[in-house]
């Protein structure tokens, strides 16, 4: 969409494809700012009625549907979706040495993160003989699905699995769809194969989906999973939005998002080759820069006109900063950009500013916030020790990213004896009462009558 950049202020330059949104002189209250903050459109809803049917089948007819729907959407037909261990073992023999090293370190960052993040029991004595025990139990089994299709992604595996695995989570099944070889792409497997999961099918799309969640005997067996995590298309927001009635899921993911907050001092190609590398995922991935500088606004939108189109998926790019859910915002000052970052509450968020560091500590909605210069979202794609399974299209204000936590799930053991039973009886008589559920006293009471 072609905006007119001088009449905010920017001079015109070579890239029509940069939407413009001056916010400066308005009052950023957080009405407005859902309303006029780019973002792309939900797209699983379209895809729902489809995927509603498609699941149905599934769960009647398991592995053979399964395989039906994966010859008609993947153009193979796998005689086996449980992927051979021998298969595992010769795709990890097979691995180039350097994206093992790559992955290997990866890895070990993740797992150290990942430690730091499991929680520990806690018992707290409320007075003698009453204690409440608050413990952190492992989800026992979980499906984790890797995306195919525009990319490979090696990566999503070692996020999905490293945080379950610290969780404690005691079967693991991975998804992900298969090549024409009738597998899932081998560095995915060997990825798998590093990390010990030995339960690895070649299904994708909605249909894997429906697989976790109801499972099949009928010719292969996969039991169904407790959880399922990790991202996709629409077709698979879809599906784990349709089965979380039957199973967990982390998250309904949209299309994957940026936004960058940035002054007069951020380096100008820095921002617009992070803006890119989102682009570069999805034509409708979002790529927003915030900025106080009309100055830096126009030579990102210069810098933007001369990497796009040397970049090898420069269409790709070209039509995810050309699409609504893309735009440079003008504001007034630094602090109008946080708010608009914070209600934007984006999957990636970096700061590019002079003190980035007191900048981040005000972000307070963010799935992930890169601090400085040095710190693009690549590296928290794949080096950082973070996870990159994050929460899109504003979900960052109340939802959370992969982690540790998401594999767990929190239990209470009430442990009360007699006489502190005894302390708070007439209590519980009393509310139980005003509730008018006297029944609930009595099954108090009823313990201390001679």
């Amino acid at each position: 969409m072609r905006r007119a950049l001088a009449a905010h202020g920017v001079r015109e330059t070579r890239l029509s494809r940069v939407n413009i949104l001056d916010f400066r002189g308005e009052n950023l209250s957080k009405r407005y700012l859902k309303q006029r903050l780019p973002r792309a459109a939900e797209t699983h809803a379209d895809v729902g009625r489809r995927v509603a049917d498609l699941l149905a089948e599934i769960r009647t007819g398991g592995s053979a549907a399964v395989k039906r729907f994966t010859a008609r959407f993947d153009g193979v037909e796998p005689e086996s979706l449980r992927v051979p261990t021998a298969a595992l073992e010769q795709a990890e023999a097979a691995l180039d040495p350097e994206i093992r090293a790559a992955l290997v370190e990866s890895i070990a960052r993740a797992e150290a993160v990942a430690a730091d993040q499991r929680p520990a029991d806690v018992t707290t004595e409320l007075s003698a003989g009453a204690r409440v025990t608050t413990r952190y139990l492992p989800i026992e089994r979980v499906g984790l699905y890797v995306p195919g299709g525009l990319a490979v992604y090696p990566s999503t595996v070692v996020m999905n699995v490293v945080p379950a695995l610290a969780a404690g989570a005691r079967s693991l099944a991975i998804a992900s769809p298969p090549q024409s070889s009738g597998l899932p792409h081998p560095v995915v497997l060997a990825t798998a194969h590093l990390l010990g999961v030995d339960e690895v099918w070649a299904m994708g799309g909605a249909q894997a989906i429906g697989a976790l969640a109801y499972g099949f005997d009928d010719d292969e067996v996969c039991e169904p999973v407790d959880l399922i995590t990790g991202p996709g298309n629409a077709y698979v927001a879809a599906a784990k939005s349709l089965v979380r009635s039957h199973v967990g899921i982390d998250a309904v993911a949209g299309p994957t998002e940026i936004i960058i907050l940035a002054d007069a001092q951020a380096t100008p190609a820095y921002v617009a080759a992070d803006l890119i590398s989102q682009a570069e995922h999805d034509e409708l991935a979002a790529s927003v820069l915030v900025t106080d500088s009309t100055v830096l606004a126009e030579e990102v939108a210069a810098e933007l006109a001369r990497q796009v189109p040397v970049a090898a998926h420069s269409e790709r790019i070209a039509a995810a900063l050309d699409g609504t859910q893309s735009a440079i915002v003008l504001v007034d000052d630094i602090d109008a950009g946080i708010d608009v970052v914070n209600a934007y509450a984006g999957e990636h968020v970096e700061i590019h500013t002079a003190d980035p560091h007191a900048v981040a500590a005000r972000i307070t909605n963010g799935g992930a916030v890169f601090v400085g210069a040095d710190a693009p979202v690549s590296l928290g794609d794949y080096c950082a020790g973070s996870n990159h399974v994050l929460p899109t299209m504003g979900t960052a204000a109340h939802g959370s990213g992969l982690g540790v936590h998401s594999f767990i799930k929190v239990s209470q053991v009430i442990d009360y004896d007699h006489e502190a039973l005894k302390e708070v009886a007439d209590h519980i008589a009393v509310l139980s009462a005003s509730e008018q559920l006297p029944a609930h006293g009595t099954a108090v009471s009823i313990r201390f009558e001679e």
